[in-house]
């Protein structure tokens, strides 16, 4: 396929690239600092430089003709979604430029704390846990949830993917994922494992127009 990945230098997209190109895929990487991708220099990678999201405009020549898009742009901390919202300014543009040159498929990483808790969970995560996380990054959580709106009310064909606590432990492919829900007792997963999913979800038409959760 011909992939573009947005927050191709952060902790997830990174390893969506690297992750692409090893599974033989074509990737245009959309970055603000080329120097920032610790990707090598590949025959089917390109890297691209866009200042901001916050247009669409600027974001067509980099959608056109591909088979899909992968977003891993998100707050990298409750300050930085409190005193400047990245998700949702950057999906709306994403989602436009794509529905304006007929790409549709899109698969784009959340949080689990955004959707419900799960059917199942136990007592204390239900509580105590996911309560007291809301409350302490409400503005990163805030932002997701509006990046949400933005993908759900769009054209595209899209997968919101819902990870917990993301780690730098290796990449498996070994994961659960339940459609639709969170994972119960979903503490934490890679964020190798979490890359792996965004790239599963885009062949499973099972997941278009869903939330999914993912969890080691």
């Amino acid at each position: 396929m011909k992939l573009t990945v947005f927050g191709a230098t952060g902790g997830v997209g990174r390893h969506v690239v690297q992750q692409a190109l090893d599974s033989g895929h074509q990737v245009t990487a959309v970055v603000r600092d080329p120097a920032r991708l610790p990707v090598p220099a590949h025959p089917r990678l390109e890297v691209v430089t866009v200042p901001d999201l916050t247009h669409h405009e600027p974001l067509l020549p980099h959608v056109a003709g591909r088979d899909a898009v992968i977003s891993a742009v998100g707050p990298t901390n409750n300050a930085q979604a409190k005193s400047t919202p990245i998700a949702g300014t950057a999906l709306r543009a994403i989602a436009t430029a794509m529905d304006q040159a007929g790409v549709r498929r899109l698969s784009a990483i959340s949080a689990a704390p955004v959707g419900p808790v799960a059917e199942g969970e136990g007592a204390l995560t239900r509580v105590m846990v996911y309560p007291l996380l809301r409350r302490m990054l409400r503005d990163l959580y805030a932002d997701l949830a509006a990046m949400e709106q933005a993908i759900s009310a769009s054209n595209t064909q899209w997968t919101v993917v819902r990870p917990p606590k993301l780690t730098d432990k290796p990449h498996t492919g070994t994961y659960r994922r339940v459609i639709g829900d969170n994972v119960p007792g979903g503490m934490t997963i890679s964020r190798a494992d979490v890359a792996d999913a965004l790239l599963t979800c885009l062949a499973d038409p099972d997941t278009v127009r869903h939330t999914v959760g993912i969890a080691n």
